[in-house]
C-alpha cells in the first residue's frame, strides 16, 4: 500500500478524492474496444490511474498510417496485433494492474461474453457496425458505455446507458442516431483527422470512466459534449433523461469475406478470374493502386450488376475498413455475390 500511495498520491490528495476512490479504481473492471486513436490515449490513462483490470479489445494490425494519431505504437510494431501490442506497453507502464488483451474481432456472436467480465465499457471503435453492436450490448448487460468520435477537427464524448437508480436508464446511441448509413458517411482516411484531437477526446473519454467508478463530478449521461480544437470551444447538447429506445436482442452481424495479401498474391498467379476492385477515392487511386476496376464506395450500390458475374471480386482499399462496407452491402443486396475484403488493405499488401 505504501507503494500505492506513492504512485497514486497526488489523485489521493484530491478533494473529496481520497483512498476510498482510489480502492475503487484498483477493484474496477474496464473495458476499451479499439486501440486506436481514441483507445490509445484513454487506455494510456486508465492504466496509470491505477485501473485493476483494463482490457483491450482489438483485431486490427498496426500500420505505419496509424502512427500518426495512435502514441502506443512505434514503427517496429508495424504487422503486429494492437490488443497485444497495447498490452504489453502498458503493463510496462504500470506492472501493478491487470491487463486482459482480446484480439478477436468483437462480433455479435461473442460481445456478450466480452464484455460481462467488465464494469464499464469504452468505446474507441471508428465503425458503424460495432458501434451499434457495442451500444445494444451494453444496453442488454446493463453496462454503462462511454463514447467517443472523431472527425476532422471535431469530437464528441458521452457516456450512455447510466442507471438513475429509479428503474431507468440515461439515453444510449440509439436515442442520438436511431440508424446511419455508414457508406454515407466520410470516414478519417477520407476526410482526415487532427491527432491531437484523438488525444483530447480519448482523455476525456477516461475521464468519465474515471468519474463513473469513483462517483465524483458530473457525468455526461444524457448530453453529448462537442469539442472544436480549431476553435477550442466546446458545447453540451441535452438530450434527456431517460432512453425512449428498446432494445430486445442483438442484430446478427454479417460475416465479411477477407483474403489476406499473401493469399491473393498466389491466387492472381494461378487464377485469372479473380478481379480487383478499388473502392478508394479518385484521389486515392492516383497517388497509388494496384489495379483492377475502381468503384468509388459511395458509388457501389449503382454497380451491383457487376458483382453478379461468376468471377471472385476483390475489394481494397487502404486500410480495409471501407473494403469491409463495401462486401457488407454487396452480400445484403446479394447474398451469393462472390466477393472479398483484402485484409489490412494497401497497407498490409505492402508490407507482405
Amino acid at each position: 500500500m505504501n507503494e500505492d500511495l506513492q504512485r497514486y498520491n497526488c489523485q489521493i490528495a484530491l478533494p473529496g478524492f481520497g483512498e476510498q476512490a482510489q480502492q475503487l479504481l484498483q477493484q474496477a473492471r474496464v473495458l476499451v474496444v479499439g486501440a486506436g486513436g481514441l483507445g490509445c490515449p484513454a487506455a494510456q490513462y486508465l492504466a496509470s490511474t491505477g485501473i485493476g483490470t483494463l482490457g483491450i479489445a482489438d483485431f486490427d494490425m498496426v500500420s505505419v498510417s496509424n502512427l500518426h494519431r495512435q502514441v502506443l505504437y512505434t514503427p517496429a510494431d508495424e504487422g503486429k496485433n494492437k490488443a497485444e501490442v497495447a498490452c504489453a506497453r502498458l503493463q510496462a507502464q504500470n506492472p501493478g494492474i491487470k491487463l486482459v488483451s482480446h484480439p478477436a474481432k468483437i462480433t455479435s456472436d461473442n460481445v456478450m461474453d466480452v464484455i460481462s467480465n467488465y464494469d464499464i465499457v469504452l468505446d474507441g471503435t471508428d465503425n458503424f457496425e460495432t458501434r451499434y453492436l457495442l451500444n445494444d450490448a451494453c444496453v442488454l448487460a446493463g453496462k454503462p458505455l462511454v463514447y467517443g468520435a472523431i472527425y476532422q477537427f471535431e469530437g464528441q464524448v458521452a457516456v450512455w446507458n447510466v442507471n438513475n437508480g429509479k428503474g431507468a436508464n440515461s439515453p444510449n446511441y440509439r436515442d442520438l442516431f436511431p440508424e446511419v448509413d455508414a457508406t454515407q458517411i466520410p470516414n478519417c482516411t477520407e476526410g482526415g483527422v487532427i491527432p491531437t484531437l484523438a488525444g483530447i477526446i480519448g482523455c476525456m473519454q477516461a475521464n468519465e470512466v474515471i468519474k463513473y467508478i469513483t462517483k465524483t463530478g458530473e457525468l455526461l449521461a444524457g448530453k453529448v459534449l462537442i469539442f472544436d480544437a480549431q476553435s477550442m470551444q466546446s458545447r453540451i447538447f441535452k438530450i434527456g433523461p431517460v432512453t425512449k429506445t428498446h432494445i430486445r436482442r442483438l442484430k446478427t452481424t454479417i460475416t465479411i469475406p477477407t483474403i489476406n495479401a499473401d493469399d491473393l498474391k498466389k491466387r492472381i498467379l494461378v487464377d485469372d478470374t479473380v478481379e480487383l476492385v478499388d473502392v478508394r477515392t479518385l484521389q486515392e487511386r492516383e497517388a497509388y493502386d494496384i489495379g483492377g476496376t475502381h468503384i468509388p464506395l459511395d458509388e457501389v450500390e449503382e454497380y451491383l450488376a457487376y458483382f453478379t458475374s461468376p468471377n471472385t471480386k476483390v475489394l481494397y482499399c487502404s486500410s480495409g475498413k471501407r473494403s469491409d462496407e463495401a462486401v457488407k452491402l454487396i452480400i445484403k443486396m446479394i447474398p451469393e455475390a462472390d466477393v472479398f475484403s483484402l485484409e489490412g488493405g494497401l497497407e498490409g499488401y505492402k508490407v507482405s
